[in-house]
């Protein structure tokens, strides 16, 4: 086989391989979460692992990492390093208010057979007019998008805006004012719409020293709306996934994916 050859071949094992890296929870978690004072600070790991919160894995890249500020305007990070298993910055909360760290990206995949070999691309939707050669055959298109956030809030809570692009968390009741013991209601929205019908799954941090992962599995309503009673303290992951939908882009399925981390206080 040419290296050409092994390299398509390799590419397209990857892609075959692709549901199991699902097992590889993605995470932004930050060190606390509502906080107040004149000179505050709030750290940040960002992985994938196996294990919530405990970077086993690999650390998460940050480049189209952006922080959304109480007043809408961007912040930037500092002291940003990335290691083996984790990624880490800082954010100096100069603002009152409540931060939306965001880390979202989207793309189209293609694979397609030209000249009897299989080939792969990837990119933007705005690139794929003139990326496909002529001649290809058994055009296979996949639009995804996936979003991973967190919440930080300095004195009182603002209110969380919805973006309207892609599978996001329309909180109802604050992300920064949950405490356990009590419900907290949210909504799931794709595109602005409701998500309705989705299963979303809600897990604690913690499960290295614990036999039972604590998970609880809520399905959303019509209105894309879902209550959690939380059972103890601590940081949560929240995540929900969406597969094979209408894309805007002819022929092409489309799949969405978020995760979040919040604190549920004592």
């Amino acid at each position: 086989m040419t290296k050409k050859t092994l390299l398509i071949a390799a590419l397209i094992a990857a892609l075959a391989a692709a549901p199991a890296a699902y097992a590889h929870r993605a995470w932004i978690a930050p060190t606390a979460t509502v906080l107040s004072g004149d000179d505050v600070w709030v750290g940040f790991d960002a992985a994938m692992s196996n294990t919530l919160f405990h970077a086993d894995h690999a650390a998460m890249r940050l480049d189209n990492m952006v922080i959304i500020a109480p007043d809408g305007t961007n912040a930037a990070p500092q002291n940003m390093t990335r290691g083996r298993y984790r990624s880490t910055f800082d954010l100096q909360l100069t603002q009152s208010g409540t931060y939306r760290i965001v880390n979202a990206q989207s793309g189209m995949n293609a694979r397609y057979t030209l000249n009897g070999e299989e080939r792969f691309w990837r990119g933007q939707a705005s690139e794929l007019p003139g990326a496909i050669p002529q001649g290809a055959r058994n055009v296979r298109l996949s639009e995804n998008a996936n979003r991973i956030e967190t919440f930080v809030t300095r004195g009182a809570p603002t209110p969380i805006t919805p973006t309207n692009q892609g599978l996001e968390l329309a909180p109802v009741t604050h992300p920064n004012d949950l405490v356990a013991g009590e419900a907290a209601q949210f909504r799931f929205l794709l595109d602005g719409r409701p998500a309705a019908n989705l299963e979303v799954t809600i897990a604690p941090g913690g499960a290295r020293y614990r036999n039972d992962t604590g998970e609880i599995k809520v399905t959303t309503d019509a209105n894309g709306a879902f209550s959690v009673t939380w059972p103890a303290a601590g940081m949560w992951w929240i995540n929900a996934s969406l597969r094979d939908l209408p894309s805007q882009t002819r022929n092409a399925t489309r799949s969405a994916n978020y995760s979040g981390v919040l604190e549920v206080l004592p």
